[in-house]
Protein backbone atom coordinates (compact mmCIF):
# COMPACT_ATOMS: atom_id res chain seq x y z
CA UNK A 1 0.00 0.00 0.00
CA UNK A 2 1.30 3.70 -0.83
CA UNK A 3 0.48 6.20 1.24
CA UNK A 4 1.74 9.77 -0.82
CA UNK A 5 5.40 9.38 -0.43
CA UNK A 6 5.58 6.35 1.68
CA UNK A 7 5.38 2.62 0.95
CA UNK A 8 4.16 0.41 3.54
CA UNK A 9 4.84 -2.83 1.66
CA UNK A 10 6.16 -6.28 2.96
CA UNK A 11 9.74 -5.03 0.93
CA UNK A 12 9.54 -1.78 3.40
CA UNK A 13 9.02 -4.28 6.18
CA UNK A 14 11.75 -6.17 5.34
CA UNK A 15 13.99 -2.95 4.93
CA UNK A 16 12.79 -1.99 8.51
CA UNK A 17 14.47 -5.21 9.76
CA UNK A 18 17.70 -4.55 8.43
CA UNK A 19 19.92 -2.82 10.90
CA UNK A 20 18.72 -5.87 13.72
CA UNK A 21 22.95 -6.82 14.17
CA UNK A 22 23.37 -3.20 15.60
CA UNK A 23 20.18 -2.53 17.39
CA UNK A 24 20.01 -6.18 19.43
CA UNK A 25 23.04 -6.67 20.60
CA UNK A 26 23.43 -3.19 22.54
CA UNK A 27 19.63 -3.11 23.21
CA UNK A 28 19.87 -6.41 25.38
CA UNK A 29 23.18 -4.99 26.94
CA UNK A 30 21.50 -1.60 27.97
CA UNK A 31 18.33 -3.53 29.28
CA UNK A 32 20.08 -6.81 31.30
CA UNK A 33 23.24 -4.86 32.16
CA UNK A 34 22.44 -1.24 32.88
CA UNK A 35 19.09 -1.54 33.91
CA UNK A 36 17.15 0.43 31.81
CA UNK A 37 13.40 0.63 31.07
CA UNK A 38 12.05 -1.09 28.12
CA UNK A 39 9.32 0.67 27.96
CA UNK A 40 10.99 4.13 27.53
CA UNK A 41 13.92 2.49 25.82
CA UNK A 42 11.70 1.13 22.77
CA UNK A 43 8.96 3.56 22.85
CA UNK A 44 11.70 6.67 22.52
CA UNK A 45 13.05 4.67 19.80
CA UNK A 46 10.21 4.28 18.20
CA UNK A 47 8.71 7.66 18.12
CA UNK A 48 12.19 8.87 17.02
CA UNK A 49 11.81 6.19 13.83
CA UNK A 50 8.65 7.81 13.29
CA UNK A 51 9.00 11.55 13.50
CA UNK A 52 12.53 10.92 11.02
CA UNK A 53 10.57 8.96 9.15
CA UNK A 54 7.81 11.58 8.30
CA UNK A 55 10.16 14.61 8.11
CA UNK A 56 12.66 13.09 5.91
CA UNK A 57 10.60 10.35 3.59
CA UNK A 58 13.68 8.29 3.54
CA UNK A 59 15.12 5.14 5.64
CA UNK A 60 17.09 6.83 7.67
CA UNK A 61 18.30 3.89 10.10
CA UNK A 62 18.01 4.99 14.27
CA UNK A 63 20.52 3.40 16.24
CA UNK A 64 22.08 2.96 19.57
CA UNK A 65 25.23 5.01 19.49
CA UNK A 66 27.89 2.62 19.91
CA UNK A 67 30.88 3.60 21.74
CA UNK A 68 28.42 4.70 24.62
CA UNK A 69 27.01 1.60 24.81
CA UNK A 70 29.87 -0.28 24.75
CA UNK A 71 31.14 1.53 27.91
CA UNK A 72 28.25 1.78 29.33
CA UNK A 73 27.68 -1.96 29.46
CA UNK A 74 31.27 -2.46 30.37
CA UNK A 75 31.14 -0.25 33.12
CA UNK A 76 28.03 -0.79 34.18
CA UNK A 77 26.57 2.18 34.64
CA UNK A 78 23.49 3.22 36.86
CA UNK A 79 20.22 3.56 34.50
CA UNK A 80 20.81 7.94 35.05
CA UNK A 81 24.24 8.27 33.67
CA UNK A 82 23.50 6.49 30.76
CA UNK A 83 20.39 9.08 30.41
CA UNK A 84 22.83 11.64 30.74
CA UNK A 85 25.22 10.65 28.39
CA UNK A 86 22.68 10.88 25.59
CA UNK A 87 21.58 14.32 26.83
CA UNK A 88 25.66 15.27 26.80
CA UNK A 89 25.65 13.91 23.06
CA UNK A 90 22.47 15.94 22.13
CA UNK A 91 23.90 19.01 23.71
CA UNK A 92 27.07 18.30 21.73
CA UNK A 93 25.13 17.74 17.89
CA UNK A 94 22.92 20.67 18.47
CA UNK A 95 25.82 23.04 19.19
CA UNK A 96 28.12 21.38 15.74
CA UNK A 97 24.59 21.43 13.73
CA UNK A 98 23.84 25.19 14.84
CA UNK A 99 27.45 27.21 14.92
CA UNK A 100 28.66 25.28 11.59
CA UNK A 101 31.04 23.17 13.19
CA UNK A 102 29.96 19.89 11.25
CA UNK A 103 30.03 22.03 7.92
CA UNK A 104 33.70 22.22 8.71
CA UNK A 105 34.33 18.99 9.50
CA UNK A 106 32.87 18.07 5.94
CA UNK A 107 34.62 20.92 3.66
CA UNK A 108 38.09 19.28 5.02
CA UNK A 109 36.98 15.44 4.70
CA UNK A 110 38.11 14.22 0.49
CA UNK A 111 35.68 11.53 -0.68
CA UNK A 112 38.26 8.92 -0.35
CA UNK A 113 38.46 9.32 3.00
CA UNK A 114 34.43 9.36 3.11
CA UNK A 115 34.55 5.71 1.61
CA UNK A 116 37.42 4.47 3.71
CA UNK A 117 35.33 4.98 6.65
CA UNK A 118 32.23 2.58 4.76
CA UNK A 119 34.81 0.44 3.91
CA UNK A 120 36.01 0.33 7.19
CA UNK A 121 32.43 -0.38 8.95
CA UNK A 122 31.24 -2.53 6.73
CA UNK A 123 34.51 -5.08 7.07
CA UNK A 124 34.19 -4.16 10.74
CA UNK A 125 30.20 -5.22 10.63
CA UNK A 126 31.73 -8.65 8.85
CA UNK A 127 34.17 -9.73 11.11
CA UNK A 128 31.56 -9.06 13.92
CA UNK A 129 28.88 -11.36 11.81
CA UNK A 130 31.51 -13.64 11.36
CA UNK A 131 31.72 -14.30 15.21
CA UNK A 132 28.47 -14.08 16.28
CA UNK A 133 27.86 -16.98 13.04
CA UNK A 134 30.83 -18.98 14.82
CA UNK A 135 29.41 -22.36 16.01
CA UNK A 136 25.83 -22.14 14.06
CA UNK A 137 27.47 -22.51 10.41
CA UNK A 138 24.94 -24.68 9.03
CA UNK A 139 22.02 -22.19 10.13
CA UNK A 140 24.20 -19.16 8.85
CA UNK A 141 25.19 -20.71 5.54
CA UNK A 142 21.17 -21.22 5.07
CA UNK A 143 20.36 -17.58 6.07
CA UNK A 144 22.44 -16.24 3.83
CA UNK A 145 21.14 -18.65 1.05
CA UNK A 146 17.50 -17.36 1.70
CA UNK A 147 18.65 -13.80 2.03
CA UNK A 148 20.43 -13.78 -1.62
CA UNK A 149 17.86 -15.67 -3.34
CA UNK A 150 14.88 -13.51 -2.03
CA UNK A 151 16.50 -10.47 -2.23
CA UNK A 152 14.51 -9.06 -4.98
CA UNK A 153 10.72 -10.92 -4.25
CA UNK A 154 8.76 -8.54 -3.65
CA UNK A 155 5.96 -10.93 -1.87
CA UNK A 156 8.44 -13.07 0.35
CA UNK A 157 11.69 -10.64 1.32
CA UNK A 158 14.07 -12.46 2.59
CA UNK A 159 14.71 -10.43 5.92
CA UNK A 160 10.89 -11.26 6.86
CA UNK A 161 11.46 -14.96 6.11
CA UNK A 162 14.65 -15.17 8.58
CA UNK A 163 12.77 -13.01 10.98
CA UNK A 164 9.99 -15.90 10.81
CA UNK A 165 12.74 -18.54 11.06
CA UNK A 166 14.18 -17.56 13.77
CA UNK A 167 11.03 -16.98 16.33
CA UNK A 168 9.94 -20.53 15.15
CA UNK A 169 13.74 -21.67 16.18
CA UNK A 170 12.97 -19.67 19.81
CA UNK A 171 9.57 -21.46 20.03
CA UNK A 172 10.92 -24.93 19.44
CA UNK A 173 13.64 -24.13 21.71
CA UNK A 174 11.22 -23.54 24.43
CA UNK A 175 12.49 -19.66 24.39
CA UNK A 176 9.02 -17.96 23.80
CA UNK A 177 7.72 -20.11 27.47
CA UNK A 178 9.32 -17.48 29.42
CA UNK A 179 7.12 -14.67 27.43
CA UNK A 180 4.48 -13.49 30.27
CA UNK A 181 1.14 -12.09 28.81
CA UNK A 182 1.05 -8.75 27.01
CA UNK A 183 0.40 -5.81 29.81
CA UNK A 184 0.27 -2.04 29.39
CA UNK A 185 3.64 -0.45 30.20
CA UNK A 186 4.21 3.40 29.70
CA UNK A 187 7.57 4.95 30.29
CA UNK A 188 8.03 6.99 33.19
CA UNK A 189 9.99 10.42 33.35
CA UNK A 190 13.60 9.90 34.04
CA UNK A 191 16.24 12.26 35.47
CA UNK A 192 19.88 13.15 35.93
CA UNK A 193 22.15 15.64 37.31
CA UNK A 194 24.48 17.93 35.77
CA UNK A 195 27.54 16.38 37.39
CA UNK A 196 26.50 13.18 35.45
CA UNK A 197 26.27 14.87 32.60
CA UNK A 198 29.92 16.06 32.69
CA UNK A 199 30.83 12.60 33.96
CA UNK A 200 29.44 10.74 30.91
CA UNK A 201 30.50 13.55 28.54
CA UNK A 202 34.44 12.68 29.74
CA UNK A 203 34.09 8.58 29.97
CA UNK A 204 32.58 8.17 26.67
CA UNK A 205 31.14 11.41 24.92
CA UNK A 206 34.22 12.35 23.33
CA UNK A 207 35.39 9.28 22.16
CA UNK A 208 32.10 9.10 20.57
CA UNK A 209 31.99 12.33 19.08
CA UNK A 210 34.41 11.61 16.05
CA UNK A 211 32.49 7.99 15.16
CA UNK A 212 29.56 9.79 14.98
CA UNK A 213 30.78 12.52 12.78
CA UNK A 214 32.19 9.91 10.61
CA UNK A 215 29.76 6.62 10.50
CA UNK A 216 26.74 8.82 11.57
CA UNK A 217 26.57 12.12 9.92
CA UNK A 218 29.42 12.26 7.43
CA UNK A 219 29.26 8.30 5.95
CA UNK A 220 25.63 8.60 6.17
CA UNK A 221 24.79 11.78 4.32
CA UNK A 222 26.97 10.55 1.25
CA UNK A 223 25.42 7.08 1.63
CA UNK A 224 22.14 9.57 1.37
CA UNK A 225 23.60 10.36 -2.03
CA UNK A 226 24.28 7.65 -3.76
CA UNK A 227 21.12 6.22 -3.47
CA UNK A 228 19.13 8.90 -3.89
CA UNK A 229 20.86 11.41 -5.56
CA UNK A 230 17.97 13.80 -6.19
CA UNK A 231 17.02 13.10 -2.31
CA UNK A 232 20.12 14.51 -0.48
CA UNK A 233 20.21 15.48 3.37
CA UNK A 234 23.46 17.88 4.68
CA UNK A 235 25.28 16.45 7.36
CA UNK A 236 24.22 19.89 9.19
CA UNK A 237 20.28 18.12 9.13
CA UNK A 238 21.98 15.03 10.52
CA UNK A 239 23.49 16.55 13.45
CA UNK A 240 20.54 18.50 14.25
CA UNK A 241 18.39 15.51 14.04
CA UNK A 242 20.83 13.85 16.64
CA UNK A 243 21.12 16.99 18.96
CA UNK A 244 16.74 17.21 18.89
CA UNK A 245 16.43 13.36 19.83
CA UNK A 246 18.79 13.05 22.73
CA UNK A 247 17.66 16.21 24.41
CA UNK A 248 14.09 14.85 24.39
CA UNK A 249 14.76 11.29 24.79
CA UNK A 250 17.03 11.10 28.26
CA UNK A 251 13.44 12.21 30.03
CA UNK A 252 11.71 9.32 28.74
CA UNK A 253 14.00 6.63 29.09
CA UNK A 254 15.71 6.42 25.90
CA UNK A 255 19.14 5.50 25.18
CA UNK A 256 21.42 7.65 23.29
CA UNK A 257 20.88 7.41 19.58
CA UNK A 258 22.25 8.31 16.17
CA UNK A 259 22.20 7.28 12.70
CA UNK A 260 24.69 5.11 10.65
CA UNK A 261 25.66 4.41 7.30
CA UNK A 262 25.61 0.33 7.95
CA UNK A 263 21.81 0.76 9.21
CA UNK A 264 21.30 2.57 5.93
CA UNK A 265 22.83 0.13 4.05
CA UNK A 266 21.18 -2.20 5.28
CA UNK A 267 17.54 -1.18 5.32
CA UNK A 268 18.07 -0.35 1.50
CA UNK A 269 19.86 -3.80 0.79
CA UNK A 270 16.82 -5.30 2.66
CA UNK A 271 14.23 -3.49 0.54
CA UNK A 272 13.15 -0.16 2.25
CA UNK A 273 13.04 2.65 -0.08
CA UNK A 274 10.87 5.54 1.46
CA UNK A 275 10.10 6.62 5.12
CA UNK A 276 7.04 4.62 5.18
CA UNK A 277 10.41 1.85 6.56
CA UNK A 278 10.77 4.11 9.80
CA UNK A 279 7.03 4.62 10.41
CA UNK A 280 6.65 0.47 10.19
CA UNK A 281 10.28 -0.31 12.53
CA UNK A 282 9.05 2.77 14.74
CA UNK A 283 5.11 1.03 15.32
CA UNK A 284 6.83 -1.82 16.23
CA UNK A 285 9.16 -1.04 18.74
CA UNK A 286 6.50 1.37 20.18
CA UNK A 287 3.58 -1.57 20.32
CA UNK A 288 6.92 -3.28 21.84
CA UNK A 289 7.15 -1.43 24.80
CA UNK A 290 3.77 -0.82 25.11
CA UNK A 291 3.00 -4.58 25.88
CA UNK A 292 6.09 -6.49 25.72
CA UNK A 293 8.22 -4.57 28.03
CA UNK A 294 8.63 -6.89 30.76
CA UNK A 295 9.57 -9.58 28.31
CA UNK A 296 11.11 -7.91 25.49
CA UNK A 297 15.01 -8.85 27.37
CA UNK A 298 13.94 -12.69 27.08
CA UNK A 299 13.14 -11.93 23.51
CA UNK A 300 15.84 -10.61 22.03
CA UNK A 301 18.41 -12.39 24.07
CA UNK A 302 17.23 -15.72 22.29
CA UNK A 303 17.07 -14.82 18.88
CA UNK A 304 19.22 -16.79 16.88
CA UNK A 305 22.41 -14.51 16.54
CA UNK A 306 23.61 -16.89 13.55
CA UNK A 307 20.67 -15.06 11.42
CA UNK A 308 21.53 -11.58 12.64
CA UNK A 309 25.31 -12.33 11.74
CA UNK A 310 24.13 -13.35 8.52
CA UNK A 311 22.12 -10.21 7.68
CA UNK A 312 25.24 -8.37 8.88
CA UNK A 313 27.68 -9.87 6.83
CA UNK A 314 25.57 -8.96 3.65
CA UNK A 315 24.99 -5.75 5.16
CA UNK A 316 28.66 -4.96 5.54
CA UNK A 317 29.70 -6.53 1.50
CA UNK A 318 27.26 -3.49 0.43
CA UNK A 319 29.25 -0.90 2.32
CA UNK A 320 32.84 -2.48 0.78
CA UNK A 321 31.76 -1.98 -2.35
CA UNK A 322 30.64 1.29 -2.34
CA UNK A 323 34.52 1.86 -2.81
CA UNK A 324 34.60 1.39 -6.39
CA UNK A 325 33.76 4.97 -7.24
CA UNK A 326 37.27 6.19 -5.59
CA UNK A 327 40.05 5.70 -8.47
CA UNK A 328 43.07 4.28 -8.63
CA UNK A 329 46.07 6.78 -7.62
CA UNK A 330 46.70 9.44 -5.29
CA UNK A 331 42.95 9.06 -3.61
CA UNK A 332 43.60 5.30 -3.13
CA UNK A 333 46.10 6.19 -0.51
CA UNK A 334 43.60 7.73 2.16
CA UNK A 335 41.16 5.41 1.59
CA UNK A 336 43.71 2.60 2.47
CA UNK A 337 44.78 4.78 5.35
CA UNK A 338 41.60 5.10 6.42
CA UNK A 339 41.12 1.43 6.71
CA UNK A 340 43.97 0.47 7.72
CA UNK A 341 44.14 2.49 11.28
CA UNK A 342 40.71 2.20 11.54
CA UNK A 343 40.94 -1.60 11.97
CA UNK A 344 44.16 -1.52 13.70
CA UNK A 345 43.02 1.11 16.16
CA UNK A 346 39.62 2.80 16.00
CA UNK A 347 37.47 4.51 13.13
CA UNK A 348 38.16 8.28 14.83
CA UNK A 349 42.15 7.41 14.77
CA UNK A 350 41.23 5.91 11.01
CA UNK A 351 39.51 8.85 9.75
CA UNK A 352 42.12 11.35 11.34
CA UNK A 353 44.76 9.58 9.79
CA UNK A 354 42.62 9.39 6.31
CA UNK A 355 42.54 13.36 6.92
CA UNK A 356 46.57 13.63 7.43
CA UNK A 357 47.34 11.24 4.78
CA UNK A 358 45.19 13.34 1.98
CA UNK A 359 46.34 16.93 2.94
CA UNK A 360 50.12 16.21 3.58
CA UNK A 361 49.93 14.56 -0.37
CA UNK A 362 48.25 17.57 -1.53
CA UNK A 363 50.86 19.56 0.30
CA UNK A 364 53.48 17.82 -1.16
CA UNK A 365 52.33 17.79 -4.37
CA UNK A 366 51.89 21.81 -4.34
CA UNK A 367 55.84 21.89 -3.47
CA UNK A 368 56.70 19.70 -5.79
CA UNK A 369 55.05 21.49 -8.53
CA UNK A 370 56.48 24.76 -7.01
Amino acid sequence: MRLGPFDFSLRELAGSLGDLGTLLPLAIGYLAVCGLDPAGLLIMMGLANIVTGIIYRLPLPIEPMKVLAVMAIAGHWEPSLVYASGFAMGLVWLVFGLTGIMGFIVKITPHAVIRGIQVALGLLLALEALRMIDGAWLLGLASLVILLGLRNNRYLPGALVLVALGVALMYHRGALASVGAPSLSLPGITGFTPQEVWQAFLEAGLAQIPLTATNAVIATAALIGSYWPDRQVSPRRLALNMGIMNLVGPFFGGMPLCHGAGGLAGQYYFGARTGGANIIEGTIEIALGLFLAASIATLFSHFPLAIVGAMMLLVGLELVRFARDVPLGAATFPLVFTVAVSLLTNMALGFLAGLACHHLGRALHKLRAA
